[in-house]
């Protein structure tokens, strides 16, 4: 016969929104309208190339071939010292709404070039120092907890560290599974049903998880257009090929469930030592689909997207010069996203440093003059109503305000 214990780790390797423990499933308190989702792009993305200082001769210099300039199929101004790389066109909407902005010049401050340790120092969120636990999984802890389901949502196939520690969290693996579980056998289903009848805290987390599942099955049923096999790369993150349909199914979830209150989703393949190209080649097919994953993840939420911001961050950035191979190589300060409807966008924030050799960090790479615990803490604290005293517990060094950042979240 089986045992109850038995029966939950069965039911929770695929209902993929079921958490384990009995204390999560309280009476609900109250549901929030607001939304964070966090999308990192492990390998380093070039943020010289998606933020482009097009007119600096610093930068065309450093950059024989790599550079973007003006022009037919070249860069997108956004104002007189930056533009978007043409492979990020379909984001201009956002930006002429006002609900996308930048912060370049950003990034964390230690200098590590290893990417493990940069994505796990930022998914610390503590610096150095050794942390057990994620930064969203801390700033769970501060949210209010209505009990009968998970508030932060991993969506990808292992639970990276940013989302590590004492709060459950539901996890979804985005690629299509189509073998049945046992619990999808229909006199299995039935003496699950019956042995979780009661209304103890178990069968009541039995039944909260199976309509969970249902719900979950029920949103994804509607786009299958992901491939079978996800390529995988950067930590097991997907490449960015299979980001839009992830991204899409993404905004729906948060969109349809309520209770998901804070998301996260890693996209891999951004480490372009080597051809990594200009307008076209490598990284611009990366970044349009970046750039479809984007706006998939703002249809698929709708009119949620008002009340949601989304962060798009990388460990670090890569050289301001090219290297022999016709690729960048790892680097310092980059750019932070900022998207949503609480976003004051349409703007640059933050400090430019320059790009000349002397305001170059190491002479060699961007430096950064916003470190991302700031644009974080502005996020945590304007939409989230994160206080002071608990931004503190979630992101020791962060702040919310000041650093050429406020203003960036409508209160």
């Amino acid at each position: 016969m089986m045992k109850r214990r038995d029966l939950l780790q069965t039911v929770g390797a695929g209902a993929v929104l079921l958490p384990l423990g009995p204390h999560a499933w309280a009476a609900m308190t109250r549901e929030s309208d607001k939304r964070l989702v966090v999308i990192f792009l492990r390998g380093a993305v070039d943020g010289l190339s998606v933020l482009v200082p097009y007119d600096d001769a610093d930068y065309r210099a450093a950059r024989p071939t790599v550079a973007l300039a003006r022009g037919a199929n070249g860069v997108v101004p956004l104002d007189q010292r930056f533009g978007l790389h043409p492979a990020l066109a379909p984001l201009m909407p956002l930006w002429e709404s006002g609900s996308l902005a930048f912060v370049p010049a950003s990034g964390s401050p230690d200098p590590t070039r290893s990417h493990f340790d940069a994505q796990l120092i930022m998914e610390s969120g503590t610096g150095r120092a050794q942390s057990p636990s994620g930064w969203i999984n801390r700033l769970l802890a501060e949210l209010p907890h209505p009990g009968s389901f998970p508030r932060g949502l991993s969506f990808g196939e292992a639970l990276p560290h940013i989302m590590s520690g004492p709060v459950e969290v539901a996890t979804m693996d985005a690629r299509p599974n189509d073998k049945p579980l046992p619990v999808d056998n229909p006199n299995v289903a039935a003496a699950f049903d019956q042995l979780y009848s009661g209304n103890d805290d178990l069968s009541r987390a039995y039944r909260d998880g199976k309509e969970a599942r249902r719900e979950v099955a029920t949103a994804m049923a509607s786009d299958d257009a992901m491939a079978k096999e996800q390529a995988i790369a950067n930590n097991g993150a997907p490449l960015a090929e299979q980001a839009t349909a992830m991204a899409r199914r993404l905004g729906r979830l948060l969109a349809d469930q309520p209770r998901l209150q804070v998301a996260f989703m890693a996209v891999g393949g951004w480490d372009t030592h080597v051809r990594q190209g200009n307008a076209d080649g490598q990284l611009a097919r990366r970044l349009g689909y970046l750039a479809n994953a984007l706006t998939g993840l703002r249809a698929g939420l709708g009119d949620k997207y008002r009340d949601t911001v989304i962060l798009v961050m990388s460990e670090f950035g890569r050289t301001v010069h090219e290297n022999g191979n016709g690729g960048t190589d790892h680097g310092h300060g980059n750019v932070l996203w900022v998207l949503g409807g609480p976003v004051r966008g349409g703007k640059i924030y933050g400090a430019w440093p320059g790009l000349a050799e002397d305001r170059l960090y190491q002479r060699r790479d961007v430096a950064v003059t916003t470190d991302y615990h700031q644009v974080v803490g502005a996020a945590l604290h304007g939409h989230l109503a994160i206080d002071s005293a608990a931004l503190a517990r979630v992101l020791p060094n962060a702040r919310h305000a000041g650093g050429g950042l406020d203003g960036l979240i409508r209160v």
